[in-house]
């Protein structure tokens, strides 16, 4: 079961419930990922709303990892959401403000 208040969701992925939460070490992976953004940055590039696939699966494969998950980011490519697109948007949605106190949970 997820703790939000540690910044953990849970989301079907794959035909599997599991949990993400942006650790340190996860935050680290996505500002090497992203060309060395520190974290404002990071939150600020999300916070426009604008999400590529590719930032999909950078987002969610190191919130994966941070739950221990050993998943690469090929393999988080190839799950499936539910919702499809949209779950995937929504999925990163809820894990960004997890992470960043953004506000309401997403349903």
């Amino acid at each position: 079961m997820a703790n939000r208040h540690r910044g953990e969701i849970e989301a079907w992925l794959g035909g599997e419930r599991r949990v993400l939460v942006l650790t340190l070490g996860a935050l680290a992976e996505l500002e090497q990922a992203f060309g060395g953004e520190d974290m404002l940055a990071l939150a600020a590039r999300f916070e426009t709303g604008r999400i590529s696939a590719m930032d999909a699966v950078r987002v969610i494969g190191a919130g994966l990892r941070g739950a221990g998950a050993e998943i690469s980011d090929a393999e988080v490519a190839r799950l499936t959401a539910e919702g499809g697109a949209a779950g995937f948007i929504a999925i990163v949605a809820d894990l960004l403000s997890a992470t960043f106190g953004g506000g309401a949970e997403m349903k």
